[in-house]
């Protein structure tokens, strides 16, 4: 009995000790890191500027740009559709020559189940501006009202749906990221009048093995209200099932064709390169 008393005592000795031991330590190490942190505020106070030039730098010089130099349109940005003609633009099945309906009001409408349109230009990273409506005569509900939808590099799709009046799943309204993200707000205007839609997009990054080591982001401005806010992409626009993954380059824009008589027109369409 004795020897078990003498040997509790003899763990519990040890383990205060090593309870001692350790705090003490970390109690150093506590002190150490406080000391680390005083000497970098002291050096940056040292070092900090006392002039207000050492803070002023002229390189790189930002280039100039005329904000309405092309009848309204930005001086450095590619206008795709002017009213005039098709000519930036393709088939996207087979690249013929666009059979969509040129309007005399200087915009383009759906020609139903002739298949979505392309650039025949292809972007990375683009600041994009286009105009778009859905008939002023409503047909159809939920996905079947004015759907169609602007694919960035082909494969990102910002909705494009007549939601007045006609509620559908969240992630799949207008402004949508497509059955990703779900807008800010609904900031549409009557249907038959015309929505403007003004996108930021960063492509995606992939390393050299086709792994994606950075996502695509985009924001999005519906009739000037912020709907969507620097999204990360998760993948490819799907239907069905989950978005995917594969290396890309740059590529075409799109534009789509449900396929159910949408009758959706757009018009002023110009776009920015950002890399």
């Amino acid at each position: 009995m004795v020897k078990r008393i003498l040997y509790l005592l003899l763990v519990l000795s040890t383990f205060s000790c090593n309870y001692l031991l350790e705090d003490k330590s970390q109690k150093v190490a506590k002190e150490k890191a406080l000391q680390r942190i005083e000497k970098e505020k002291a050096l940056e106070k040292q070092n900090e500027p006392t002039k207000p030039e050492a803070t002023e730098f002229y390189e790189p010089v930002p280039p100039t740009v005329h904000p309405y130099a092309q009848d309204g349109v930005p001086s450095d940005a590619i206008v795709l559709f002017d009213g005039s003609n098709f000519d930036a633009w393709e088939h996207t099945k087979d690249g013929r020559p666009v059979e969509w309906v040129l309007n005399n009001d200087g915009s383009m409408a759906v020609k139903d189940k002739s298949g979505d349109i392309r650039t025949k230009q292809s972007f990375g990273s683009v600041q994009l501006h286009l105009e778009w409506k859905s008939p002023a005569k409503v047909q159809g509900k939920g996905q079947n009202r004015g759907n169609s939808g602007v694919f960035l590099q082909g494969r990102y799709e910002v909705q494009v749906l007549d939601n007045n009046d006609n509620d559908t799943y969240v992630n799949g309204q207008v402004g949508s990221i497509y059955k990703q993200s779900v807008p800010l707000a609904k900031a549409s205007v009557p249907s038959g009048k015309w929505n403007t839609y003004d996108i930021i997009y960063h492509a995606p990054e992939f390393d050299e093995l086709g792994k994606k080591i950075k996502s695509a982001t985009i924001t999005v401005l519906h009739n000037g209200v912020l709907i969507q806010d620097h999204f990360e992409i998760e993948g490819t626009t799907e239907y069905i099932g989950w978005p995917k993954n594969k290396p890309h380059g740059k590529a075409p824009l799109q534009l789509q064709d449900h396929g159910d008589n949408s009758r959706v027109s757009y018009r002023n369409i110009w776009v920015r390169a950002l890399d």
